[in-house]
């Protein structure tokens, strides 16, 4: 299972590397979550800078792409350089956005219902567009899925792992990261925020 994070300069750690931790839990061969980035290295919103593991092309190739947010999202949404070397296929790839990254989304035309979750920063300029924001951490369509707020990262990375290797896996992955005495109340809300999105085949047992 190839994981993409799409990762941009601006980038808000929480996003990024949340996402990528809880995934890289997973313990099976092949299964591995990645920075990628257009540039070899890119520069957090707080001046954290790290290398990227995979070129941007890599997300074309991957199982499932997550786009991180960032402040300087609608900049790289604009920027043919970016954006022209990105070319998803989501009848194949589990595509999911998070915050601000659901402009990424919206650009390449992967918001088929309109809806899409994001952070308050972003709402306006998706609303601007025409996009419903929805007042929820966490929402899915078929393959699309989106998290508003840096704390969703979970959520992201459970859908993913749920719909792939199935319920007790995220539940497993998940566990590593959750404060002590509070794992039943954190397990509880993200099985509670992503499973209205999981398709009943995939309850317990992925089909991919």
């Amino acid at each position: 299972m190839k994981i993409a994070i799409a990762t941009f300069d601006g980038f808000n750690e929480i996003d990024s590397i949340v996402a990528a931790h809880i995934l890289n839990r997973v313990d099976r061969p092949g299964w591995k979550a990645e920075i990628t980035a257009p540039t070899e290295t890119v520069t957090s919103m707080n001046g954290v800078v790290i290398a990227t593991q995979q070129p941007l092309e890599f997300l074309n190739q991957a199982d499932a792409v997550i786009f991180g947010s960032g402040r300087k999202t609608l900049q790289v949404i604009k920027d043919s350089s970016i954006m022209t070397r990105i070319k998803l296929a989501p009848d194949r790839q589990l595509v999911a956005s998070q915050c601000s990254g659901a402009l990424v989304l919206a650009e390449l035309g992967l918001l088929k219902t309109g809806r899409v979750c994001a952070d308050v920063k972003t709402r306006p300029m998706l609303e601007r567009a025409g996009v419903k924001v929805l007042d929820a951490p966490f929402y899915a369509e078929g393959d699309v899925a989106s998290a508003g707020g840096c704390l969703s990262a979970q959520y992201l990375a459970v859908w993913i792992i749920w719909r792939t290797l199935g319920k007790a896996a995220a539940m497993d992955a998940l566990s590593y990261v959750l404060p002590v005495g509070q794992e039943a109340e954190y397990t509880s809300r993200a099985l509670d925020a992503v499973s209205p999105f999981i398709p009943a085949e995939e309850n317990s047992v992925s089909a991919r």
